[in-house]
């Protein structure tokens, strides 16, 4: 069973009268790859500073090992921290760099040139010791940051959207690296971005923010498979979200038609937000379609097609290894398992504002 690490209980935080933090409760393993996910304001930077002793909260309580640490400054706490600007000192080379804070709590010399070794191997950079940081590349100068942070041996490593300065291609390769980090160095990592693809490439649970609230949390799967809100379905990868009535278990309407759904527990006759993501649809001919459409684009994506169908009362995004014909119409079909309904809520704001 996992061990209980840091817990945060009922956080609030306030900026000048404005509540960024709404009462959260939070619970972090040890030895867990956690994301904070959302979009920018959300409170993900927040909670990490909170974590971190940076920010004191307004109100409720922050846990580590069961002791509460509110007051605790962050040079005594268990934790250590990489942000998006490394903030290298450009005057040290890559070991000297990494042992300073090693230096700074005066450890033996043979120590720190151990410890030294054992970091830049653990991040790909043996063999660097003696490089200037301005010669280094973005991805380099990252892991940099990353092994003088855990030279020290904190518990807990907070990572503050560290991969944002870089292309895309090296965000990519330094994702694989950040999670076989954490598994090596056999720590927590908390990790806050708004890129969904970071979270659900590195993650075993992924906390999903919004206004200051958490709005669901779970692995990566859970939330892709089964969001619990609009919010949620939306800002994780696409989502087609429908307008629908929910009239009694297992069935539903939407887009003209009634459909066999899995979902239950609703009110009779309730309004409800369906929401099929764009994988889930087959395009099929207009006679075989459960609803049809007008295809009015597509686009070709690498792996599969885009194809953007008008079906008069909504416009359905689909992905497809089959390309369809701008101006020719289809059929659209899905199996009860394709169909996903929320309660009706705020939380459809992020699709408008996107």
């Amino acid at each position: 069973m996992a061990k209980e690490l840091i817990r945060l209980e009922k956080v609030s935080m306030a900026y000048d009268g404005e509540e960024v933090l709404k009462s959260i409760d939070l619970t972090i393993n040890d030895k867990e790859f956690l994301t904070l996910l959302g979009p920018s304001g959300c409170g993900k930077t927040t909670t990490l500073r909170i974590i971190g002793g940076f920010e004191t909260p307004k109100s409720g309580n922050v846990y580590f090992d069961g002791v509460r640490i509110n007051d605790v400054p962050p040079y005594k706490r268990r934790v250590n921290t990489v942000f998006q600007r490394y903030a290298l000192f450009p005057h040290l080379n890559v070991a000297e760099n990494v042992a300073f804070g090693l230096r700074v709590a005066k450890r033996p010399k043979k120590e720190i040139n151990e410890r030294v070794s054992e970091m830049l191997a653990l991040v790909g950079l043996r063999g660097y010791e003696h490089r200037d940081v301005s010669q280094l590349s973005g991805g380099q100068q990252q892991r940099v940051a990353i092994a003088r942070a855990l030279a020290v041996g904190p518990e807990v490593l907070l990572l503050d959207e560290p991969l944002g300065a870089l292309d895309l291609k090296l965000r990519k390769d330094m994702q694989t690296e950040l999670k076989r980090i954490q598994q090596q160095a056999g720590i927590t990592f908390i990790y806050v971005t708004h890129d969904q693809e970071e979270a659900l490439t590195m993650s075993d649970t992924v906390v999903v923010m919004n206004e200051g609230t958490i709005q669901q949390i779970g692995t990566p799967i859970d939330i892709y498979n089964e969001p619990q809100n609009a919010f949620v379905a939306d800002f994780i990868g696409e989502s087609n979200i429908v307008d629908g009535v929910m009239h009694h278990d297992f069935d539903v309407s939407f887009a003209g038609g009634r459909f066999v759904c899995v979902d239950k527990g609703f009110a009779k006759d309730e309004p409800v937000d369906v929401v099929i993501r764009p994988e889930d649809i087959d395009c099929v001919p207009e006679s075989e379609g459960m609803w049809s459409g007008t295809v009015e684009s597509i686009v070709f994506k690498g792996v599969h097609y885009e194809i953007l169908v008008d079906s008069g009362d909504a416009r359905w995004m689909i992905h497809s290894t089959d390309p369809q014909t701008p101006g020719s119409r289809v059929g659209m079909k899905i199996t009860p398992d394709d169909i996903h309904i929320m309660h009706k809520s705020d939380a459809k704001v992020w699709e408008e504002e996107k």
